[in-house]
């Protein structure tokens, strides 16, 4: 095999792992919008524990109760979130590394070098899979929150209606 081949065939190499780094690159651009969504949420209900705080007796939908319940499947969501980033980020310069490891294993010829880049390929690889595992268990949190919220304003929002009735009435 000449010079241009061999090169070729390196480079091809070291084109596979960048396409997983794109990969990870994408889950890292959702998994922040994500992140932010829950820091906008906790921010929401802060605002709405304040305003109780200030006067107990406003009426506003957000109960403590409420904000109380809420707080849990935030805080678990958040630490998820965390893990996932971490991971997809770990994942991201494993696979950089392999990449770079393609070359400079051809470049020295080092035998035990296919190893070496074998292993930061693996684990690029499972820190990816790892990242999106927790990414699953935040979003089936993400739709119980959301359940878990839909099913409180429907029974306030009952209340509300049923008293508007009674107001109009009268």
């Amino acid at each position: 095999m000449d010079s241009t081949q061999i090169a070729s065939s390196v480079l091809s190499a070291m084109i596979t792992p960048a396409l997983l780094v794109s990969a990870a690159g994408t889950l890292v651009f959702s998994t922040s919008n994500r992140l932010v969504r829950v820091i906008d949420r906790v921010r929401v209900l802060a605002s709405e524990a304040l305003k109780f705080e200030l006067n107990p007796h406003t009426q506003t939908l957000y109960q403590p109760a409420h904000i109380l319940d809420q707080l849990p499947l935030l805080r678990q969501r958040l630490m998820l979130l965390r893990g996932a980033m971490s991971l997809l980020y770990m994942a991201i310069s494993l696979l950089i590394a392999t990449s770079v490891s393609i070359g400079i294993v051809k470049l020295l010829e080092w035998p035990w070098g296919g190893n070496v880049t074998l292993l930061l390929g693996m684990s690029g690889s499972v820190a990816l899979l790892l990242s999106s595992i927790l990414l699953v268990r935040e979003a089936h949190l993400a739709v119980d929150s959301s359940a878990h919220e839909m099913s409180f304003l429907e029974t306030h929002l009952e209340e509300f209606a049923h008293l508007d009735l009674v107001n109009r009435k009268k």
